[in-house]
């Protein structure tokens, strides 16, 4: 029987070409951690937009104090929609042609960024570029859980997959 390429790579023989990915998480967090941290290893490019210069943020991480210029192979997660910053922030990244922008939330009720963008005059058109909320239904509760549903769904966006456990072709 002979394997596939996808074999290879999964077995660490071939290294697979991510490409030229990038992951910015906005605001320090514990979630922004495993962000973070998965992301790395996910052959992401990192940056972490933290405005508070008062925020602890870990090591070795490219941190900056206001959106940079991001541009298409750009995914933005907002981690935390109780900041002050929020509208501005997300009103910034908004402004740049980023592949896909995320803010967690529970789904049940209206994002405050919701408000918080429009205060600002952002557009409706804009304000529905904001995907809420984030990753894949997987019931995450906890920080490591929350960036891992979030991450493959960041995956399975980019590849054009709907995620989940439905798959076409031979079992």
């Amino acid at each position: 029987m002979t394997e596939d390429a996808a074999c290879a790579v999964a077995h660490g023989e071939v290294s697979m070409d991510t490409g030229d990915r990038a992951l910015v998480a906005v605001f320090a967090s514990p979630v922004a951690d495993h962000l973070l941290r998965y992301g790395r290893d996910l052959g992401f490019r990192l940056l972490l937009v933290e405005p508070d210069p008062e925020r602890a943020v870990p090591e070795g991480l490219d941190v900056v104090r206001s959106v940079p210029e991001l541009g298409p192979e750009v995914d933005v997660v907002v981690t935390d929609h109780h900041r002050a910053e929020l509208g501005p922030v997300l009103r910034d990244v908004l402004a740049h042609d980023v592949r896909w922008v995320g803010i967690m939330g529970n789904p049940r009720h209206v994002g405050p960024h919701v408000a918080a963008l429009r205060e600002l005059g952002v557009p409706d058109a804009e304000i529905k570029r904001v995907h809420r909320p984030i990753g894949l239904n997987i019931g995450s509760r906890t920080p490591p859980e929350i960036a891992v549903a979030t991450l493959a769904g960041l995956i399975a966006d980019r590849n054009g997959k709907p995620g989940g456990f439905t798959f076409s072709g031979p079992a």
